[in-house]
């Protein structure tokens, strides 16, 4: 397929068809660009959003990117590539400075108030593991915080975390209401 594209001027003249015809041939450009990017980043289930993302910012502000376009410069495939490239870098950094590990929030902007008239539930024996069943007595009526019960059970606090957890998933199959 040649590398030519010819409707760029209608293209920025907002001509829908010239517009169609560019989405079509450069889309898996696009597309591929992109996900060389991310997939060796783990984020390749990314790369249809991104590849959308790369189209919104060759449209936007009346197409100035396309007008910018300089084909003494680079074949148009190269250009597309490079800004694809752009594109998902952009999408990448966005997504680390989202993830935040739980590890790194202080406990304080973690935890639920308590309701004001507690319910006792009464456990039925033998539903959590003796561990799941001290980690909630730790966290909850000795109000212990996620490190300290790590400490007191020589453990990592992810370890606390993920047997609080499972209990919490045990206890609430088990006092799920039946469905009708």
């Amino acid at each position: 397929m040649s590398e030519q594209f010819d409707g760029l001027d209608r293209l920025v003249a907002g001509d829908k068809a010239a517009w169609d015809r560019f989405v079509i041939r450069f889309a898996p450009v696009i597309f591929a660009a992109v996900r060389r990017k991310l997939v060796p980043a783990g984020r390749g289930e990314d790369a249809e959003d991104v590849a959308q993302d790369v189209f919104v910012r060759l449209c936007a502000r009346d197409f100035h990117v396309v007008r910018n376009y300089d084909a003494g410069r680079a074949k148009l495939t190269t250009w597309l590539s490079v800004i694809a490239h752009s594109v998902a870098i952009d999408h990448l950094r966005r997504q680390k400075a989202r993830a935040q590990p739980i590890e790194s929030v202080p406990e304080r902007y973690l935890a639920v108030d308590p309701p004001k008239d507690p319910v006792k539930v009464d456990i039925p024996p033998g539903l959590l593991s003796p561990r799941q069943a001290l980690v909630l007595e730790m966290l909850y009526p000795r109000e212990m915080e996620v490190a300290e019960a790590a400490q007191v059970l020589g453990v990592e606090p992810q370890t606390v975390r993920s047997t609080h957890h499972k209990a919490l998933v045990k206890l609430r199959a088990h006092f799920r209401e039946p469905e009708d």
